[in-house]
């Protein structure tokens, strides 16, 4: 990784590390400012925000759309300079700038000796609320899609294995997840993502409907978890973050599948709605339509 080719990325590895000792209100006027700057290269990701906020609230004004989508380009900008706080930051910081509320769902399962599967849809302060919650001192495995570049793969696991994380490669299946939380591991669960119609239900999901895999209910029971949903707000001007926990789904009513799908989608627009500027709307997560329906994107 020492190799000449790899030289920018440990500039831009440094660079992270310089940021992560700037003070948040530098970083966010930087962030304002270059946000104008990065939209015109981002004509793609912007499309698709339009396509799904359209189909999630048709009556949304153009005005609040071109706010969310603004604001969806800055915390790109502002997460992705602060990411080397979780690489190189102590543990103190992270506590100080993270704060936790519903610990005591946590300290429930935990109490009863279970895991938890959070229940999380794809937020930009995401990678903070997971380390956050290692460095409290609760047991987190993750799923990752390795780099191409092996400084880049080298400084994604490094920030999340710092305080005790485990990292798995996205293709070691389910069956890697439930051993991990045998082990008393918890982890995030992303039911926002699309993994198409073979296995997939449709659902209401605000004023369209998505597909989703409904195998929360399977992960629970077969790795003894509870299902905490959570969501995390990031203080744009302040830099704090608030990792917020729900408590535990009652699982045991859920008689068939397509329940699962409607309460898993019910659960996302209550965590959505709790910051839907900071949800990463570029995301084609209603990619798969039903049957005999146009693509969007």
């Amino acid at each position: 990784m020492l190799a000449p080719r790899y030289w920018p990325s440990w500039l831009a590895v440094a660079l992270m590390c310089l940021f992560a000792f700037v003070p948040h209100a530098v970083r966010h006027w930087l962030a304002k400012g270059l946000t104008p700057v990065v939209k015109p290269f981002c004509k793609k990701p912007i499309r698709i925000a339009r396509v799904n906020l359209k189909a999630c609230f048709p009556q949304m004004s153009e005005a609040e759309t071109v706010r969310i989508i603004d604001n969806m380009i800055y915390s790109f900008v502002s997460v992705g300079m602060g990411m080397g706080i979780l690489a190189f930051r102590s543990r103190k910081v992270l506590e100080k700038r993270i704060q936790i509320q519903g610990l005591e769902h946590i300290e429930a399962a935990r109490a009863a000796g279970k895991p938890i599967v959070f229940l999380v849809p794809h937020l930009w302060g995401i990678e903070y609320a997971g380390a956050r919650l290692s460095s409290w001192g609760l047991p987190m495995m993750g799923m990752v899609k390795h780099h191409r570049n092996p400084v880049f793969n080298w400084f994604s696991c490094r920030q999340r294995c710092r305080f005790g994380g485990t990292v798995y490669h996205r293709d070691a299946g389910l069956r890697t997840l439930v051993q991990g939380l045998r082990r008393g591991e918890s982890f995030f669960y992303l039911p926002d993502q699309d993994h198409g119609a073979a296995k997939s239900i449709f659902a209401d999901f605000f004023a369209t409907s998505k597909a989703t895999l409904p195998v929360i209910g399977r992960l629970a029971n077969c790795g003894g978890a509870e299902v905490l949903p959570l969501t995390v707000g990031i203080d744009q001007r302040r830099g704090q973050m608030t990792v917020e926990v729900f408590e535990a789904l009652d699982l045991t009513q859920i008689c068939c599948k397509e329940e699962e799908a409607a309460l898993l989608n019910q659960q996302l627009e209550r965590l959505i709605a709790c910051h839907p500027e900071q949800y990463m709307w570029f995301l084609k997560v209603l990619k798969t339509r039903p049957e005999g329906e146009a693509r969007w994107y």
